[in-house]
């Protein structure tokens, strides 16, 4: 009975793999639909908010809140077509996330290397970047083709439920730990890269900043950074090449866009 589950899903595995591209035309597996992957992102930041503190300043929400939503306001509806939830949580790691059925959360301690609205926009369009890529998705499938949480993945296949688990929590991004959050891999990092420097500049944030943000990523890491071949996650020195080499266009998104934000802890109540 096992073997033939490894079988169905292999066999479904192979033909969504023949079809199914990210934005960046990248062939992917995806052997989830929309409806399960917005179940277990729900689920997961229910969680989040039941063990992390999140009694952030008043004014701060309204600042994430103002940045967050501009930049949601160009995510494409087939990706989530409801109300997004923000949460600032009060925690002094630098990090930041996006999950399925539109949820962002970011720590407290991001908004002390994001300076101004603009590099905050680079991070939560980045993280938004992955839900759209549905990174997530592909995680899961990849690690359901290995065997790893096979029989979990199986069950919700069948099943068409989703139960709180360690398993689909770490393959949504989010560690055994809850608030930890996974790396994705590199080359899911460059790709929310640039799909999070599109949405910033449509959104009438200056794109140029995502490169200052990263230049403050790296000086905060204070040189404890691992060597880009020993880490999931590119080098700041990749992300700001391939950034830089991507900003023409996003210049004339950034001209383009109808709306120019005005997000700051003063004034983004008055948004």
């Amino acid at each position: 009975m096992k073997f033939k589950k490894i079988c169905i899903v292999t066999v479904l595995a192979l033909t969504l793999t023949s079809c199914a591209k990210s934005p960046t035309g990248r062939s992917t597996i995806k052997l989830f639909s929309s409806e399960q992957m917005n179940n277990m992102g729900e689920q997961a930041f229910t969680s989040l908010k039941e063990e992390q503190k999140t009694q952030a300043p008043e004014l701060q929400n309204a600042y994430v809140s103002c940045v967050a939503e501009h930049i949601v306001s160009q995510v494409p509806k087939s990706t989530f077509a409801g109300e997004w939830e923000v949460v600032v949580f009060d925690d002094d790691q630098i990090n930041a996330f996006a999950l399925p059925g539109g949820k962002i959360g970011v720590y407290t301690g991001l908004l002390k290397v994001a300076e101004n609205q603009h590099q905050l926009a680079a991070v939560i369009g980045h993280e938004v970047g992955h839900v759209i890529a549905e990174h997530g998705n592909e995680r899961m499938s990849q690690n359901t083709l290995v065997g790893i949480g096979m029989e979990v993945t199986s069950g919700v296949l069948e099943n068409k439920s989703v139960g709180y688990s360690k398993e689909l929590m770490s393959a949504i991004g989010l560690g055994v730990q809850v608030g930890f959050t996974l790396p994705f891999s590199r080359t899911h990092e460059s790709e929310a890269d640039l799909i999070g420097l599109d949405l910033m500049a449509k959104a009438g944030f200056n794109p140029a900043q995502s490169v200052k943000l990263w230049e403050n990523m790296d000086k905060a890491s204070g040189g404890e950074r691992p060597l880009e071949f020993l880490s999931t996650h590119p080098a700041p020195t990749t992300r700001i090449d391939q950034l830089e080499k991507n900003m023409t266009n996003a210049n004339v998104l950034y001209r383009m866009s109808a709306t120019k934000p005005k997000c700051t802890p003063e004034d983004s109540q008055r948004q």
